[in-house]
């Protein structure tokens, strides 16, 4: 009986928001409305309405970008139950898990992450994980070692008995969740899974806390002895092989410690990431390739049949390149402290995980009371919102631009076709053909492979096949060390040299951000992408828990960003040389542009603080009629926005501290992220991979929330920009209040407004001012501040009597 092949396997659904069009286009005609005058006044307000004019004229540049950003949304529903109506057989799916520091990302997380991926529901026999462990750790291995042994107990239990939760720290752990049967022999076998964790996770512990002395002089921890984190062989060992096939077995469990040297560039976590792909192609070359951080569990079981879903369903299975599943954290801080938390905006409406629909009334608000200096929130906190509450973002640009060529590439929680990492386009050619005399009749010849993929011979094969159409290893498919030579072959720091890789091929190089680059590179050949919202959510990860944390990670996704608008591969050459869609440019420009908004903001926030101490003033006045432009732009979206805010249970607390981080990590994290890339283009310095601290999961009876969210400060000079912004609105607040007898503070109300508000955004910056240790500012800081604010201060008053 023939199979039917008529139900699709999933759905695209557009969705309705003439509401939400009506309302930004209203806002935008606003801000165009505020250019008018602000052009219209140029001659009597001179430098300062120039400047404002720079500013707004910036923010409207970004609203008309989201508008043709979201204005077609969409969203895809999975049907993974007609998967095997519509395949005969399964693809097989290689997991990439990548990790770098066994102190900033504790190996308890990653065998979390690991233990999540093996337990996932799919035919084992079709399941490889590969963890890359960029710092050679021997504890790394050691836990995944250890690991690998509860695994063999875990994995059946999860399958038994369908355990939702398959990271163990969460289903243990976790205050919500409980176990899921109450008869006698499900509760004795839960207790004595849990029993066994604890065990290992105490071994873990030990090991990483106490250095517990091992026995390193075991066979397999030979390559770990005296090793240089920076400068050593590579390291591959299997620590669990499923050599007979079996598919309720365990799936193979390989490390990778990729070779490392001081004369060869390693390309941070692109670089891991390609090693990964060489390696996996010699050993099981699986068509399908699943990315995730040693942190983003697998939170859905069935992740892998919704992803396939949608790799499969399409015409020809030729649409999408990849699927992107949307970043969620668990354990995040009551309110938001940070502004980097997404589960806590998951919701359950009528049994269905849904994440509130996010329209123009999420993008962080103002007071209650009028204030101009907010026009630019309207926008920039959009920006803000989408790297620090992608959750949020996704509802609100995610799926318009999944209406557009597809949603971006974010790092982690993708399922890709390992076809198109190899550089295939979706017409069957690849972007390395074209003139390129090794290609011929629609394929590359063997000098071409080996010229493009390098010099093995036995993984060009494997990429051959994968070219083809085909998939696995012609011979010995579950057999993984007669692939071993191979393998270490592949993973050598000199094994890329006058290859493809990094240009063409695999993950690109040449930014931090990896993701955004790779992924525009994918679409610039014409691919498309989808976004897999399961329910529950596919994978959840670990949000930096401080200040500190918090502003490395910005920092590098800025400096990334800008990376990759300032390159060859931006998208405005690959819409006029390659497939990238037009507006799907204007979508990449949007995201890529978020570092360079720190310079607006950063001269949006000085000049109440300058007109103040010059006298002068850059806003419409009280009995002046233009202050309706802004009084309805500010009315029209607040109004909106606290009803929506309302609607989702979001409290007010959560807005604020999301209002309050969006000034402080422009002012800050952005703007060192702008500077570090002017550095790079000017050749002073390289860019630097700065790995963010994973927190480690927590126990009941562990005390670890004491400093949840409270503000904690370094030394590091990333703080001096906010600091004295501080400093310079203290110095216009008290020239405010020597003025108030002179009644001179009336003619600069909302100077006045805008420079209170300025306070209260900084004012955890002002408390540590008087605080000691982590919890103070660093007296150089201080100290650092405090000069170039008196700096300021002292040219705005010579312009004064000018």
């Amino acid at each position: 009986m023939a199979k039917p092949i008529s139900l699709p396997l999933y759905e695209k659904l557009p969705l309705k928001n003439t509401v939400q069009r009506i309302l930004d286009t209203t806002i935008f005609f606003l801000l165009l409305s505020l250019l008018a005058f602000r052009i219209h006044s140029l001659h009597s307000n001179g430098f300062t309405c120039l400047l404002a004019l720079f500013c707004e004229s910036w923010f409207t540049i970004v609203w008309a970008l989201i508008l043709s950003s979201k204005w077609n949304p969409v969203e895809y529903r999975t049907y993974p139950e007609r998967l095997l109506l519509r395949v005969d057989e399964l693809p097989p799916v290689d997991m990439f898990v990548t990790t770098a520091d066994p102190i900033l990302e504790p190996p308890i997380i990653t065998v979390n992450t690991v233990l999540s991926l093996l337990a996932v529901d799919y035919p084992a026999n079709k399941l490889a994980c590969y963890v890359s462990d960029d710092g050679g750790s021997f504890l790394t291995f050691y836990a995944l070692l250890e690991a690998s042994k509860f695994a063999k107990l875990w994995v059946p239990f999860c399958k038994k008995y369908g355990i939702p939760n398959r990271a163990p720290f969460r289903c243990f752990y976790d205050e919500e969740e409980s176990p899921i049967d109450d008869s006698v022999e499900f509760l004795w076998e839960y207790t004595k899974m849990k029993d066994e964790y604890e065990v290992l996770r105490r071994k873990i512990e030990d090991a990483t806390e106490k250095f517990v002395p091992l026995d390193v002089g075991a066979e397999e921890y030979v390559a770990f002895s005296n090793i240089d984190r920076r400068n050593h062989p590579s390291i591959i060992k299997v620590i669990l092989e499923n050599k007979e096939g079996l598919v309720d077995g365990l799936p193979h469990l390989i490390y990778i410690s990729r070779e490392k040297h001081p004369n060869y560039p390693h390309h941070y976590k692109a670089g891991a990431m390609n090693v990964l792909t060489r390696v996996s192609g010699t050993m099981t070359n699986a068509p399908l390739i699943l990315n995730v951080d040693c942190d983003m569990y697998a939170n859905n079981s069935q992740i892998v049949f919704h992803a396939i879903c949608l790799l499969l369903g399409s015409k020809n299975e030729q649409e999408f390149a990849f699927v992107q599943a949307p970043q969620s954290f668990y354990d995040g801080i009551k309110d938001d402290p940070f502004g980097n938390q997404l589960v806590a905006l998951l919701k359950v409406d009528g049994g269905q995980w849904d994440t509130p629909g996010f329209g123009a009334s999420h993008i962080q608000s103002s007071t209650a009371f009028f204030d101009p200096y907010e026009f630019r929130t309207i926008v920039d906190s959009l920006q803000y919102l989408s790297m620090t509450r992608p959750d949020i973002a996704y509802e609100y640009m995610g799926e318009g631009i999944s209406g557009l060529q597809g949603y971006f590439y974010s790092g982690t929680g993708c399922f890709h076709k390992r076809k198109v990492l190899y550089g295939l386009c979706p017409e069957g050619c690849m972007e390395t053909g074209g003139r390129n005399p090794n290609w011929i009749g629609g394929k590359l010849t063997d000098e071409g492979l080996l010229k493009s993929f390098g010099h093995s011979k036995e993984f060009t094969k494997t990429a051959e096949r994968i070219l083809t159409g085909l998939s696995g290893k012609a011979d010995c498919p579950f057999d993984l060390s007669s692939s071993a030579e191979a393998a270490n072959q592949v993973a050598d720091c000199s094994y890329e040299c006058g290859t493809s890789w990094g240009a063409k091929i695999g993950w690109m190089y040449g930014s931090t951000a990896e993701d955004i680059l790779t992924g525009l590179t994918i679409h610039a050949r014409g691919w498309r992408s989808a976004v897999c919202k399961p329910d529950p959510p596919a994978f959840l990860g670990c949000a930096p828990s401080d200040v500190p944390s918090t502003l490395i990670q910005q920092k590098r996704w800025a400096t990334g960003l800008l990376e990759t608008l300032f390159s060859k591969s931006n998208p405005f050459i690959a819409t006029l040389t390659a497939n990238l869609q037009f507006r799907q440019c204007l979508a990449y420009i949007w995201i890529l542009s978020w570092g360079l908004r720190s310079i607006p903001e950063l001269c949006y926030a000085v000049l109440p603080a300058y007109c103040i101490i010059t006298n002068s003033h850059f806003l419409p006045k009280v009995d002046e009629s233009t202050l309706l432009i802004p009084a309805a732009l500010f009315a029209i979206y607040n109004l909106h926005s606290l009803l929506e805010h309302h609607k989702i249970g979001l409290s007010f607390r959560t807005w604020w501290n999301n209002q309050r981080m969006g000034r402080i990590i422009s002012t800050t994290a952005w703007f060192n992220g702008v500077l570090n890339v002017i550095m790079k283009l000017l050749g002073l310095s390289e860019t630097v991979f700065e790995v963010t601290q994973k927190d480690q999961p927590s126990t009941p009876g562990e005390d670890n929330n004491k400093d949840a969210g409270q503000f904690t400060f370094n030394g590091s000079p990333i703080l001096v920009p906010a600091t004295t912004l501080l400093f310079v609105h203290l110095a216009a607040m008290v020239k405010a209040l020597s003025d108030l007898k002179y009644g001179s503070h009336e003619l600069r109300i909302g100077e006045v407004i805008c420079n209170v508000w300025m306070l209260l955004c900084f004012l955890p910056f002002l408390k540590g001012l008087f605080r000691k240790g982590k919890y103070g500012i660093p007296s150089s800081t201080i100290c650092t501040s405090a000069a170039l604010a008196a700096v300021f201060v002292n040219l705005c008053k010579r312009v004064s009597i000018a």
